[in-house]
């Protein structure tokens, strides 16, 4: 057997079997020495390539499609430094849990440390930002087994446990280019590989008795719910907090401010309600049992912290981790959460009780609601461009957030909604880099899909916008232009005005029209509420990337956000404490 045929079976066996374990896209940059890979996943009509030229980009956009999949998405490079512009969303992925199988190809081992031309020491490059990395051996005959068993166990790494990404590196000598008209390629010479079966974790009848006692008895608890992909467990959480009169915190990332289920429990303003130091004073639980990562909101980890003495905190994850940023005293239950949810709630006979505590709550959450919703003239403001937004979103759409302030903006002002909106955010590491890319691999799952996010964090993944153009993907992208990083006006740096605007505010002053227009979208500038609304009304009509630019003020969204906090403060200063 030549050498041509050797290296056809090896990357067609390979190729099979990614996609018999469940690959079904894989995103391509192109590059010579990934030629053999590229052309293979090219000719199997069983997974779907996406090309994007500008490797980072790509690499969030898999994070993106793997996120709103929640399976496995392979990514194929050439070697040298383009595996490293995979690196931002191998962090993001390993940090947000989510399943990538990032293939790159590399140079064969005598051309390793050499000086050879794009060659870089790609062996375990990625550190421990990988679950599972392996150096695959080079193509030979006799070696179809071990191929399909590495590309089946490159699957099962990404996806099983906590799931995230896993590297498998390539070194490839030439000739490069495969012959598929070899036959049998596909199916000779070795047979593809079965999934194995995972269990997932339970906790015993003890350990459920225990919770069961607790959420059934008169303390003060609470269940907090960060963010989390599971789209089933919102009915779950919200079963078990009206059987035991519970409040639900919801971050907005929870999946449990939208939809149809139960809302009768779920504060959503929490956030604003503990922006109030007496609040945070007062307001004691006895116990919290936490499902998802930490939330978003800062008031919450604040108060947590403050009370962390009188607090039983438990944290329910469905795998062995320790996701538990506070330093707060926890007790983590390692358990499938829906599952966890259902054996409490059976065990829980009233159907809906109103305790003094959950009423509370739930005065306290409409009154910080009614304020947050209130109009504050007619200039536009991040938060009610929120509030529309949400109004004016389709049903079945996935909503993606922008980190810095947008996320908060989210928080503070998407309120509850029957409305089956999924919240997607990059909150593994928190970044603004390639928020664009992922965004629109979640487009390209198939729900219509909205990103909201700030100027910067567009400027910063503008290449993203290629494959909208290429694959027509339908994206509807709120651009809230306030010119520079609104958030740093929040922090200690804006007392600094010798250095603020060019180290934090860092104004762009980028016409973004020409931009979209470069990539082929149409492009509304806004300045009133009622262009607003009309823009993201003719934009949900369209077919195509659509970019809906809100102009506000940096100085005046703070002053806005401190008269909600101010004016809800007082407010809650009139009700009784429980």
């Amino acid at each position: 057997m030549n050498y041509t045929e050797t290296l056809s079976r090896y990357m067609t066996h390979f190729v099979a079997q990614l996609a018999h374990s469940g690959i079904e896209d894989v995103v391509i940059s192109p590059g010579s020495r990934s030629t053999p890979l590229a052309m293979t996943f090219s000719e199997y009509d069983r997974v779907k390539h996406w090309v994007h030229v500008d490797e980072r980009s790509a690499a969030f956009f898999a994070l993106g499609l793997a996120k709103a999949k929640q399976q496995a998405v392979a990514l194929v490079c050439t070697s040298g430094t383009a595996a490293a512009n995979y690196y931002p969303a191998i962090v993001e992925a390993y940090y947000s849990r989510v399943p990538l199988v990032v293939l790159t190809a590399d140079r064969p081992h005598e051309l390793r440390d050499v000086g050879a031309p794009q060659s870089i020491d790609q062996i375990d490059m990625y550190g421990h930002y990988v679950k599972w990395f392996h150096d695959l051996a080079l193509p030979e005959d006799g070696l179809l087994s071990y191929v399909r068993k590495q590309a089946a166990r490159a699957v099962e790494e990404s996806e099983s446990n906590n799931p995230g990404p896993v590297h498998v590196n390539l070194p490839l000598r030439e000739p490069l280019v495969p012959d598929f008209n070899v036959n049998g390629l596909w199916n000779e010479g070795a047979k593809p590989i079965p999934k194995n079966i995972y269990g997932l974790p339970q906790t015993s009848e003890k350990q459920t008795v225990h919770f069961v006692e607790l959420l059934a008895g008169d303390k003060k608890g609470l269940i907090v719910c960060g963010p989390q992909t599971d789209p089933e467990l919102a009915s779950h959480l919200t079963i078990l907090a009206a059987r035991s009169g519970v409040p639900i915190l919801a971050d907005p990332l929870s999946q449990l401010r939208a939809g149809e289920h139960d809302k009768r429990n779920i504060i959503e303003n929490y956030d604003a309600i503990l922006k109030s130091d007496k609040r945070r004073e007062s307001l004691e639980p006895e116990y919290i049992i936490r499902f998802g990562a930490m939330p978003v909101s800062k008031p919450y980890l604040q108060w947590i912290q403050k009370h962390d003495s009188a607090i039983d905190h438990y944290v329910v994850d469905t795998y062995a981790s320790y996701r538990e940023p506070s330093g707060v005293a926890t007790q983590f239950v390692w358990s499938d959460p829906g599952s966890f949810c259902q054996m409490i709630h059976s065990k829980l006979e009233a159907d809906h009780i109103e305790s003094e505590w959950l009423q509370h709550w739930q005065k306290m959450n409409t009154l910080a609601k009614s304020h947050m919703l209130a109009e504050q003239g007619s200039e536009l403001n991040e938060g009610h461009a929120v509030v529309r937004l949400s109004n004016s979103m389709l049903d079945r759409s996935v909503l993606f957030v922008g980190n810095s302030m947008p996320i908060r903006d989210v928080d503070s002002f998407l309120m509850a909604t029957p409305k089956h909106i999924t919240v997607m955010a990059n909150r593994g590491a928190n970044g603004i880099d390639g928020v664009v890319s992922t965004a629109l691999g979640a487009a390209a799952a198939g729900q219509p899909t909205t990103l909201l996010l700030g100027d910067l964090s567009f400027f910063h993944d503008m290449n993203g916008l290629l494959l909208a153009k290429q694959h027509h993907l339908p994206i509807t992208i709120v651009v809230i232009n306030n010119d520079g990083g609104g958030i740093f006006s929040y922090l200690s740096q804006a007392t600094q005005p010798a250095y603020f605007e060019e180290l934090f505010g860092t104004p762009i002053g980028i016409d973004f029209r020409k931009v979209v227009e470069m990539f082929g979208g149409t492009h509304r500038r806004v300045d009133n509420w009622e262009a607003y609304t009309r823009s993201l009304e003719e934009s949900y009509q369209e077919n195509g990337l659509s970019v809906v630019e809100v102009i506000t003020n940096r100085e005046d969204h703070v002053d806005f956000h401190k008269e909600k906090w101010q004016g809800i403060a007082e407010a809650l200063d009139s009700l009784d404490e429980v």
